[in-house]
């Protein structure tokens, strides 16, 4: 079970990924090794994991949403194989096991990534089904976390993070503040080592990229700063009270998508909103106690949102893969 300092930790590492123990501890109000102590166990007990991700739209990049759909012989081998990919995350085993549901990054402009991934594919798969939905816009999750894993810190202790990189020693990158950048193949390295690793040590990533340890500390100030990167957090959320996972894939009037998804945004239950293409366009990931915790949101939270046209649920037996890159050669050092 999570106490309330495991929480706090949680909540404080949405805010900045990379925060110092000594910083985290000035937070929180304990000392920097009961932080180290408490993050390790985490790490271990609870699968916590701090990632560095990239903003697709300043990267040059775009999302998928894929529904795949293969024998029940092949659907696990289908799904590994998708894990695999560095362009992959979010790989789901849904329905009765059959289905695989998985985000994929392509190239801005590449309209069918999504085929051809499907070409890069085992042909033992066996695929039966398929559907591509475009991510057009996220109302919630990727830089906006799950409420119930960011609601332990009171509002002056998320102040006194945020001030920690205006005195110029980390911190949460400014919201809103973007701006045009010209990649290198060292910004691309030094990105993928924050996805293996959010709190890798600047050490170790000054060897991925054959920058210096300042230039690595400069750079991925400018790179937060612009917001060409943030970061996130891979827990179960079975310990915050997410046991029951289910998708949501939901058709909207046009008219009444923006007012939908925004009110959708703000339910407790949900960890992702998005509006996508294709017949269903809004989907939705929620996260409930139990399952007859779900069937009340189903019935109340959601049967209470008359716009939504149709409503096609499917639960989520495993997650294979989360946001970040499985699994590096070796351990990254990380930062204390």
């Amino acid at each position: 079970m999570l106490d309330d300092i495991d929480r706090a930790l949680i909540h404080a590492l949405h805010i900045d990924g990379r925060a110092s123990f000594t910083q985290l501890g000035a937070v929180l109000a304990v000392s920097p090794q009961t932080v180290s102590r408490r993050y390790e166990r985490l790490r271990e007990q609870a699968a916590l994991r701090v990632v560095g991700l990239p903003d697709p739209q300043l990267t040059g990049h775009e999302q998928w949403l894929l529904r795949l759909t293969a024998g029940p012989e092949t659907a696990v081998d289908l799904a590994h194989a998708l894990v695999r990919r560095p362009d992959t995350s979010w790989v789901y085993l849904t329905g009765g096991g059959t289905e695989i549901v998985a985000v994929l990054e392509t190239p801005l402009g590449m309209a069918h990534g999504h085929s051809l991934l499907l070409h890069e594919l085992p042909p033992s798969v066996g695929l039966t089904a398929v559907s591509a939905h475009h991510l057009l816009h996220t109302y919630l999750g990727w830089r906006t976390p799950w409420r119930m894993s960011a609601n332990a810190l009171t509002a002056r202790q998320q102040r006194m993070l945020g001030a920690l990189r205006s005195d110029g020693h980390g911190g949460p990158p400014h919201p809103g503040h973007r701006c045009q950048l010209h990649l290198t193949p060292a910004d691309h390295a030094l990105m993928e080592a924050l996805r293996q690793d959010g709190r890798a040590a600047v050490g170790e990533l000054a060897a991925g990229t054959g920058w210096s340890p300042a230039t690595v500390s400069r750079r991925l100030d400018h790179l937060r700063d612009c917001g060409a990167i943030f970061f996130d957090i891979e827990l179960d959320p079975g310990l915050l009270g997410g046991s029951a996972k289910t998708l949501l894939w939901m058709a909207v009037a046009p008219a009444h998508l923006d007012e939908v998804a925004t009110t959708l945004s703000h339910h407790d239950e949900l960890a992702f909103v998005a509006h996508t293409t294709g017949p269903t366009n809004l989907v939705a990931h929620a996260l409930c106690r139990d399952t007859t915790a779900l069937y009340h949101y189903l019935t109340h939270g959601l049967g209470a949102v008359k716009a939504i046209r149709t409503l096609e649920t499917a639960p989520v037996l495993r997650t294979l893969k989360a946001v970040g890159t499985i699994t590096p050669a070796r351990p990254l050092a990380r930062q204390g």
